[in-house]
């Protein structure tokens, strides 16, 4: 039988061991592609990431079925390092409202949380590139 202190150390370990795999996790937090966004998970998403790229795009868009496989690619190529969501504009008007969005598709870049960077139109997939790395530092 054991005593309320071993009883006690015990637990003490676990959550110790429990709260070192959840920030292991979090530190490599790695998306297979794109994360589908909605108004309810843009700023836990926006929050949760230090480099993301959002693509801000509608069904009816042909310049956004474009630019949609350049950011799957690019989500691919920067796993682990950039963040890539898809936001359809006409599902989530709030967001859309709220970053101006009057255009699409408009990626929006952000770093830690703030906005520091906006493409919009369908640009080569070169240039999408090299605009998103030079906005994020990466």
């Amino acid at each position: 039988m054991t005593s309320v202190d071993d009883e006690e150390l015990i637990k003490q370990k676990i959550l110790r061991q429990l709260i070192s795999q959840k920030s292991a996790a979090q530190e490599s937090q790695a998306y297979e592609g794109p994360v589908v966004l909605t108004d309810e998970t843009f700023k836990d998403f926006i929050s949760k990431n230090e480099n993301v790229v959002v693509d801000c795009w509608a069904e009816w868009c042909y310049p956004c079925r474009v630019v949609s496989p350049v950011v799957d690619e690019l989500a691919r190529k920067y796993r682990g390092k950039i963040a890539f969501g898809k936001l359809n504009v006409d599902e989530n008007q709030i967001t859309a409202m709220e970053y101006g969005i009057m255009s699409i598709p408009t990626l929006l870049i952000f770093k830690n949380g703030q906005l520091v960077d906006q493409i919009v139109g369908a640009l080569p997939k070169k240039l999408i590139e090299v605009n998103i790395l030079r906005a994020l530092g990466v």
